[in-house]
């Protein structure tokens, strides 16, 4: 019966146990690192399978669409996208502090570049990634578990020999949480690591005294060394970084900045976001210090080169750059990592803690093993030199057993039945043989030349070695002060060979103050193209170019720099635009659209007007809607500080028709869809508020609307086309508002 395979349930229940069910798959499985090896299945999966291809340090290169194509077909069934980006993080030396894979080729670049395709880059392991990440796989050191479809083994976590979690850090979102660890230099963590294990009650301070912060591969400054404790105590703060820059002379007299480390949060596209940043500050007047900016970096190293103008005070450009680009910037921390399988926010002690147990339970795995193997060692050694002492006897038995069973029977059991003897005190010698198993085998497979004078006494020094190996391997794992011996000097070995010096200086360093120093005004002229693009350029270009501006231009603006530009919509708002926002240039620079700078939308709106709010001062600004609503206002009151403002007040699906600057004298035209033309004096149009819908204009028919309206000057005589009439505005009679006014 099918219903009795139903299972009935709450809809609700069933979300929430698959989400939770997703989530923690996310969590454990995929975004964030195990604290004991600091590696996330990804990283774990693709150097195991690499050290299971052979791709050693000492072997040639293989490709990385190999090591891609392993991995996800054995260990990984995610995608090769994310195989591949793992492997190009982990041999990127300006994102790992200790780079585990050996790339050759295109492995992208601190700037941003991608990595070249997996089918044409190379990869192997690192030296220190096969010494000190893998190097006791073969010990038992580690569980291994079932591959997704249980054909191969994989590891659980790798026999990480070093804290890898401080050491390269690491960055993963989750669900509901994500992590960020900065990098640590490995000499010192190491250093913290032995002096925890020396006192084990150690306080954060007293672990900062050796691990003292973070260690970015950058370098850089960290500004805020009085807040790392905090930092490291909770696992939870900011760290405040700065790049390093140096004062350099040039010719002329000047002096450029030279940037040769950048903050750890620089590193891709951000190097680009920052040279546009200080393009930015030029542009928009911020400084006018700055000269040329040039970006000269290299496989050598980052040198970005920041030309001042002669007289200019380079300590207060510095100052800028880091309070306004991203020269100086935070590195959110949260030590988040997978602890005894749930998700866990560490310090730093705390985390050394679960590494130094880590590494006694990897000890005790590995001499377990180790004294093991010297054992079994030990037992066939003692078989073959007792077996030398009685070699006569045991040729003896071989040459009168008829199969290796007889004969391995005598030697274990001293049954000597199956056996013929020369004589019968050798039968009585054969019974008294009591070799194990594994010594009878040995003895069997023993060759002739074991018997000669020097392999005998070779046989027993190396008995005695494994003799003395046993006592070590038994010491070690009967006290836990042998097993940290043996721990710290492994660790010190390492830092030996492996350790870098400090690249990141860690510093208290007062925040930036900028001197601002106040822009002198000028008169400009602003451009309006019909594309809508605006330029500034200053009064003598606009004098020299004044034909092609006049002709080329849909709007021309004279006012000051330091002036505000209103711009007026059919939807009746007056988006604000600083003239300072505007590129200031050539007269034949592009310029920018004026959507880019305000919050004109012009899928939505159509401009009507743009002036500077200085020359609307003292002016009256006539509005003129479809519905033949009129009204003036003054032009003061448009001088304010919001981004964006109603100008007017609408009627529902009215819009605004026309706004523009009306003076004494001046006379108004509508002219509606169905060709009545209304004069009238903008004397009689009443001033209002912004808020004020306005007066009726001209009183139009149903079903008529208002299709234009002229502001006419005295003595303007403008002509209006009507289907096959052409119409002079300036003949039409003036007549009293609110009027129907004439057909043409």
């Amino acid at each position: 019966m099918v219903n009795d395979r139903l299972i009935q349930t709450e809809y609700s229940e069933i979300m929430q146990k698959s989400y939770i069910d997703y989530a923690m798959s996310v969590i454990v499985a995929r975004a964030l690192p195990d604290v004991r090896d600091g590696l996330k299945p990804v990283q774990r999966r693709t150097l195991y399978d690499m050290y299971e291809l052979g791709i050693r340090y000492d072997k040639p290169y293989r490709k990385s669409a190999r090591i891609v194509g392993d991995t996800m077909g054995k260990y990984h069934p995610h995608g090769d996208s994310s195989i591949y980006g793992a492997l190009v993080v982990l041999a990127q030396d300006f994102k790992m502090g200790l780079p585990l894979v050996d790339g050759h080729g295109n492995f992208g670049s601190i700037e941003g570049d991608g990595a070249a395709a997996m089918r044409y880059t190379e990869a192997r392991l690192k030296k220190i990634t096969q010494e000190v990440y893998l190097q006791d796989l073969d010990k038992d050191v580690v569980n291994f578990l079932p591959n997704f479809d249980e054909t191969e083994k994989e590891p659980e976590v790798l026999p990480v020999r070093v804290p890898n979690l401080l050491v390269n850090g690491a960055e993963g979102i989750a669900v509901g949480m994500a992590t960020s660890i900065p990098t640590h230099n490995l000499g010192e963590v190491i250093d913290g690591v032995i002096a925890y294990m020396k006192n084990p009650d150690m306080s954060t301070e007293e672990m900062m005294e050796y691990i003292p912060g973070p260690d970015f591969p950058t370098g850089g400054i960290v500004t805020n060394k009085d807040d790392l404790k905090q930092i490291y105590s909770t696992g939870v703060g900011k760290i405040k970084l700065r790049g390093k820059v140096e004062i350099e002379k040039i010719k002329g007299g000047k002096q450029a900045i030279v940037i040769t480390e950048i903050p750890y949060t620089m590193i891709g596209a951000n190097i680009g976001k920052f040279l546009n940043d200080i393009y930015s500050l030029v542009e928009t007047h911020k400084t006018n210090d700055i000269t040329d900016i040039s970006n000269m970096s290299s496989k050598e190293g980052i040198r970005i080169v920041v030309e001042l103008k002669k007289g200019a005070d380079a300590e207060n450009v510095c100052n800028l750059l880091y309070k306004k680009t991203r020269l100086e910037d935070t590195f959110g921390v949260n030590m988040l990592a997978v602890c005894d399988g749930r998700p866990e926010t560490l310090g730093v002690v705390p985390m050394i803690r679960h590494h130094v147990n880590f590494q006694f339970e990897l000890a005790t795995k590995k001499y377990t093993t180790l004294l093991k193997k010297e054992q079994d060692k030990k037992e066939i050694q003692e078989g073959l030199i007792k077996a030398c002492d009685v070699i006569d006897l045991i040729i003896e038995i071989l040459r009168g057993s008829k199969n290796v069973k007889d004969a391995k029977d005598c030697l274990i059991n001293g049954n000597v039945d199956a056996i013929h003897f020369k004589s019968a005190q050798s039968r009585e010698d054969a019974k008294q043989l009591h070799f194990t198993e594994n010594q009878a085998t040995a003895i069997l497979e023993m060759r002739l030349h074991r018997l000669i004078g020097l392999e005998i006494e070779a046989l027993k020094k190396e008995f005695d070695e494994t003799v003395k190996n046993i006592q070590t391997y038994t010491d070690i794992l009967e006290n836990r002060s042998s097993m940290a011996k043996v721990i710290m000097k492994d660790l010190q070995s390492i830092k030996k060979e492996f350790a870098t010096p400090r690249k990141t200086v860690i510093d208290n360093v007062a925040e930036a103050v900028v001197e601002e120093k106040p822009i002198e005004e000028e008169d400009v002229v602003v451009l309006l193209d019909k594309f809508a693009y605006a330029r500034v350029i200053d009064k003598a270009t606009y004098d020299r170019n004044k034909e092609a501006a006049d002709s080329e231009s849909k709007k021309i603006i004279f006012c000051k720099n330091l002036d505000k530009l209103g711009v007026f919509t059919s939807q009746g708002q007056m988006h604000l635009i600083k003239v300072l926002d505007l590129p200031m240039g050539k007269f034949r620079d592009k310029g920018i659209p004026i959507d880019n700078v305000s919050n004109y939308d012009t899928r939505k709106e159509d401009v009507l007007l743009i002036e500077a709010l200085q020359n609307m001062k003292d002016k009256k600004i006539l509005f003129a809607t479809a519905a033949g609503m009129v009204k003036v206002v003054d032009g003061g009151l448009f001088d304010v500080s919001k981004r964006t403002t109603a100008a007017t007040k609408l009627a529902e699906d009215d819009l605004v028709l026309r706004v523009g600057i009306v003076e004494e004298g001046d006379n108004v035209v509508m002219y509606s869809k169905n060709q009545y033309f209304l004069r009238i004096d903008a004397a009689d149009i009443p001033e209002k508020k912004k808020a004020a819908v306005g007066v009726r204009g001209i009183r139009l028919e149903e079903g008529d609307s208002l299709k234009g309206v002229c502001i006419l000057k005295p003595g303007d005589n403008p002509t209006v086309k009507v289907k096959s009439k052409s119409v002079q505005l300036g003949r039409l009679h003036v007549s009293p508002r609110d009027t129907k006014g004439v057909k043409k």
